[in-house]
Formats: C-alpha cells, structure tokens, sequence
C-alpha cells in the first residue's frame, strides 16, 4: 500500500492492484473514502470519514492532483 503523504492526520494512498479510474483513497483513525483524481476530482466512495475530514481531503488533493496522478503514473507504468 503505497503512501503518497500523510496531511492533518489523513493518509493518502493507493492499493498496490488498483484500477482506473486513477484514484486515491484517504485515511484517518475514523475511515476511509476514496476520491476519484483524474481531471475532476469527486468523491467516489465514504466509509466513515467526517464532512469535514472529507472537505479538508479533496482541498489536498486539489492543491497537489499533479502530483498524486504523476505517482499514480510512475506507480502503475502509465503516462
């Protein structure tokens, strides 16, 4: 399970066999959601994340997508 950073607590990560859509899931001591990360970023799924953990998330994943779907890419051999 690579992590890609760890923010405020919420690990960012992906599955070590994940599938498209590129995607990353997020993390805290409360549950786990998992956002879609190619062009748009949308919540896909919530297991128990807060609003305002899920918030706090996708304003992450906004601020670094590039960076999230360049490590998706070098990760899975995609470009």
């Amino acid at each position: 399970m690579p992590t890609i950073f760890i923010f405020f607590g919420l690990r960012f990560f992906f599955y070590s066999n994940e599938h498209e859509p590129k995607h990353i899931h997020v993390r805290n001591s409360e549950g786990e959601a998992k956002f879609k990360i190619d062009k748009n970023i949308e919540l896909i799924k919530n297991f128990g994340l807060k609003t305002k953990d899920l918030k706090l998330a996708e304003a992450i994943i906004y601020e670094n997508q590039e960076l999230l779907i360049q490590r998706w890419n070098e990760y899975f051999g995609k470009k």
